[in-house]
């Protein structure tokens, strides 16, 4: 119980929530999904946090976007039915902090790569959404061993300040809120497409409240100052056309995609012989907007 008086407490159990999953996308469901959480030590005092499915070697890897966690991918993986791995980036969802100063793509590629080593070495495929995706190109350049196959949802090297700026005014709102009420309705402003129910899961799963009875976006915990700004993230088209395996480029179609035209050209002008899936009725979240279509193409993919 909390110890200031008054405060109202919402309950968050983690592994409560499949069965809504279920529920709003018709999946079958006959109890709780196996799912348990892991942490890695990637340097002494700092530790990546994951979700592990099932209990055989893993299959894939999931990575999520910028101010998300792991559970975005929830629908998705209980579509797929493989066990699988979803990391939760360095200073996201229940991982610790990065490294002072560091929020490059590049630093979370070296913690990310040992969390894979350890808990799914054998993957099948790494499959990133946003600064996910960016941080799997990243991956492969630092431990190409760990990337066999590559899966972009709705990225590539080519996004950019303009192309992410409603993206960023999301992120960079308010640090905390006065009220769980407040926090849902600032996100449904952002996400008009989306259920109520599955915004208001995923904020429990990627916020918290204070002992004050505010909250506070799990990523916003070590933000240092006011907010950010993009980076650019040309380099890494240097990682895909040094990447030797099958690629494939999810694309959302619907408002709020940051891939262009130009950026899925340059893309298939750089690898070939990539595959690229056109998803309509999907924006930027193609997992959250369009989780059975993505889990459909990416077993396709892997099969």
């Amino acid at each position: 119980m909390s110890s200031v008086v008054g405060v109202e407490r919402i309950p968050y159990d983690e592994f409560a929530l499949f069965h809504e999953n279920a529920e709003e996308y018709g999946l079958p469901y006959d109890g709780p999904p196996e799912v348990r959480r892991e942490a890695v030590e990637v340097e002494p005092g700092r530790h990546v946090s994951a979700l592990v499915w099932g209990h055989d070697d893993p299959e894939l890897v999931l990575l999520h976007g910028g101010a998300q966690n792991a559970h975005t991918w929830d629908t998705v993986a209980m579509a797929l039915g493989r066990p699988l791995v979803a990391i939760d980036l360095p200073g996201h969802g229940h991982s610790g902090r990065p490294p002072a100063g560091a929020h490059a793509v590049g630093q979370h590629a070296i913690d990310v790569a040992v969390a894979v080593e350890s808990l799914a070495p054998h993957a099948a495929a790494v499959v990133g959404m946003s600064l996910g995706g960016l941080t799997s190109l990243a991956l492969s350049k630092h431990r190409p061993d760990l990337v066999r196959r590559l899966v972009l949802v709705d990225v590539t090297p080519g996004v950019d300040e303009a192309k992410s700026s409603h993206i960023v005014a999301f992120v960079n709102g308010p640090e905390s809120f006065d009220s769980f009420d407040e926090l849902l309705a600032r996100t449904i402003e952002f996400n008009p497409t989306r259920s109520v129910s599955s915004l208001r899961r995923g904020i429990l799963h990627n916020a918290q409240q204070r002992e004050d009875g505010t909250w506070v976006w799990r990523y916003a915990r070590f933000r240092e100052g006011g907010g950010t700004m993009p980076p650019e993230f040309g380099e890494l088209w240097d990682a895909v056309s040094a990447f030797h395996g099958p690629i494939l480029l999810l694309r959302g179609m619907a408002e709020g995609s940051v891939v262009s035209d130009a950026d899925e050209a340059e893309l298939l002008r750089l690898a070939p012989s990539a595959r690229v899936e056109r998803i309509a009725g999907a924006g930027h979240s193609i997992q959250g907007d369009q989780p059975l279509v993505l889990a459909h193409l990416v077993e396709d993919f892997v099969s």
